[in-house]
């Protein structure tokens, strides 16, 4: 049997059994050492995983991971959220669907700080929807905008999304980080003005709430503090040439810790139980990344990512004809499988593919983040979905409805992303060029 024949094999095998439901990286790694151990037997097979795994243990890169979601779990036990919200809403609360508008800016405070989409959509999910149901909201524009808005805890840096990708494809962290910045803060307005619009046409859906005075507008800043601390000492240190990603994200751990325990929302027993989660995290993105790794040498010996990406040039097709027949691959694996998943099973075969038709790395990834969070937020499997509908305790078709505009706006965002790749490129190749 040929490599290329046994790569393909084995890719197809791996997908059947993640979609048993074995779990993704025993699947990799159980499937790259059995493939290489046929290509190169038993003892050059084991050896590989052995280096293979040292190297990635010991990489100094991969403790980025770790620190960011240190960061994030004590972020999360905090009051962080809802004060964002509280913030928000001081400002547009008194505007047609203002409150849904808060929550989109809240999640996009609240992004800067925790990296996960479903925690962002659950925890201001949580504060933001009995608000919305206690001022007479429609369902549907209350958990539409709660599922929308939690994307943006994957593309507002520090993204644990950017950071996996670096990992795999060996791009700077800082950049992805960075390129994040303006498509982010660009989904929040569209979400706005989404909001803006539907209330317009049907203004049941978000009646205003009281006005607030300028004084408690301006009162209302001093919520932003914990916010905009960490996110200046995380991106500002990493602009300013301060310390490295991986520094960052220490700076950005020990700083959640310190404004916590001056909050006094942090005792022994949260500590601990940040850290447990925080290990249990770390240990799932480990074996993650060593089971891509493992499968990636196994697919380079075959070389299928080589004739995938000479098969895809072979074709004919113009680079952007390629470019959204993948985009929406990437929105079906959005409702099959989890963000980490999607990035680990197609970066090895469709990285190669991009750069040879010419793309961007660092805008591409920007535009993959965008466009598989779409697919975790589409009916009618949208993981996202599922989560959230634990949370606001309404049936799913109310949901279905309720997130569909949002999807087109998003929809409208990746064709800004395509049609302007400055939007992406601008901040890193400005920032650290310097």
């Amino acid at each position: 049997m040929s490599p290329d024949v046994i790569g393909l094999a084995g890719f197809a095998l791996m997908l059947i059994l993640i979609l048993m439901g074995v779990n993704v990286a025993f699947a990799l790694i159980a499937l790259g050492l059995a493939g290489l151990a046929m290509l190169m037997g038993i003892g050059p097979a084991l050896s590989s995983l052995a280096i293979i795994s040292f190297e990635r243990a010991s990489a100094y890169d991969f403790a980025v991971a770790p620190l960011f979601l240190l960061m994030g779990a004590f972020v999360s036990r905090s009051d962080i959220g809802k004060e964002a919200y509280t913030m928000a809403r001081a400002w547009v609360g008194q505007l047609r669907g203002g409150l849904a508008m808060a929550r989109s800016v809240a999640c996009g405070l609240f992004a800067a700080c925790c990296g996960s989409s479903l925690a962002s959509a659950l925890a201001m999910g949580q504060i933001a929807y009995p608000e919305m149901k206690r001022h007479n909201y429609g369902d549907s524009l209350s958990t539409g905008i709660i599922a929308a808005g939690g994307t943006l805890g994957i593309m507002i840096p520090p993204s644990m999304g950017f950071i996996l990708i670096g990992i795999l494809a060996q791009l700077s962290i800082g950049k992805l980080f960075l390129a994040g910045i303006i498509p982010g803060l660009i989904c929040v307005v569209t979400y706005m003005l989404t909001i803006s619009i539907l209330c317009r046409i049907n203004p049941k859906l978000g009646p205003p709430s009281p006005k607030t005075t300028f004084k408690e507008k301006v009162g209302s800043l001093k919520y932003t503090w914990p916010v905009l601390t960490l996110f200046l000492l995380v991106i500002g240190g990493i602009y300013g040439g301060i310390f490295t990603p991986t520094e960052a994200g220490g700076v950005g751990a020990f700083g959640a810790i310190i404004i916590s325990l001056a909050r006094r929302q942090l005792d022994s027993a949260g500590f601990f139980e940040c850290l447990m989660d925080t290990a249990k995290m770390s240990a799932m993105m480990m074996a993650l990344i060593l089971g891509a790794f493992v499968f990636n040498q196994f697919l380079a010996v075959t070389r299928i990512p080589f004739l995938a990406s000479e098969w895809v040039v072979g074709l004919g097709l113009s680079r952007y004809a390629v470019l959204f027949i993948i985009l929406f691959i990437y929105i079906i694996l959005g409702l099959i499988f989890d963000v980490f998943a999607i990035m680990i099973l197609t970066i090895p075969i469709i990285f190669p593919t991009m750069v040879a038709f010419g793309f961007n790395p660092i805008w591409y990834s920007v535009v993959m983040v965008r466009v598989i969070e779409i697919g975790l937020c589409s009916p009618p499997f949208g993981m996202n979905l599922f989560g959230l509908v634990g949370v606001v305790k309404v049936p799913i078709g109310v949901l279905y409805r309720g997130v569909i505009p949002f999807l087109l706006a998003d929809i409208f965002n990746i064709g800004l992303l395509v049609a302007f790749p400055v939007l992406s490129t601008y901040l890193p190749e400005v920032m650290l060029s310097r």
